[in-house]
C-alpha cells in the first residue's frame, strides 16, 4: 500500500470538521501516513478496558485518544486563527512551505 502524505504534522494546530468532536480544536500528537489517519490531544477519546498485566497491576478501564481519518480534520492557521485549506508554495531560498489559502500567510515555521 502507497503511503499517502497528508496535510497536516506533528506539532500542528487542527480543528475538527466532522463527527462527533465537531469544532473543537487540538495539537496533532501522531500522524499514521500509511493509514491516513492522526491522533489529536484529548479529542476523540474512547474507554478500554484492560485486563491486569505486569506493567498495570490494577487493570480496569483507560480513557485514551482513538485515531482520527486526517480527511476529518483541518489545520488551525495561526495568522488568521481560522481552519483552512492549505497549499504548497515554493520559498525564495528553495525550500517548500505549506500557505493558508485563506490569508496567503506561510504556516511553516
Amino acid at each position: 500500500m502507497a503511503v499517502k502524505k497528508l496535510h497536516v504534522k506533528k506539532d500542528d494546530m487542527v480543528t475538527v470538521i466532522t463527527g462527533k468532536d465537531k469544532g473543537k480544536t487540538g495539537k496533532v500528537m501522531r500522524v499514521f501516513p500509511e493509514k491516513g489517519k492522526v491522533i489529536v490531544e484529548s479529542l476523540n477519546v474512547v474507554k478500554r478496558h484492560t485486563r491486569p498485566t505486569r506493567a498495570n497491576a490494577q487493570g480496569g478501564i483507560i480513557e485514551k485518544e482513538a485515531p482520527l481519518d486526517a480527511s476529518n480534520v483541518q489545520l488551525l492557521c495561526a495568522a488568521c486563527n481560522k481552519p483552512s485549506r492549505t497549499g504548497f508554495r515554493i520559498l525564495e531560498d528553495g525550500s517548500k512551505a505549506r500557505f493558508c489559502k485563506k490569508c496567503n500567510e506561510i504556516v511553516d515555521k
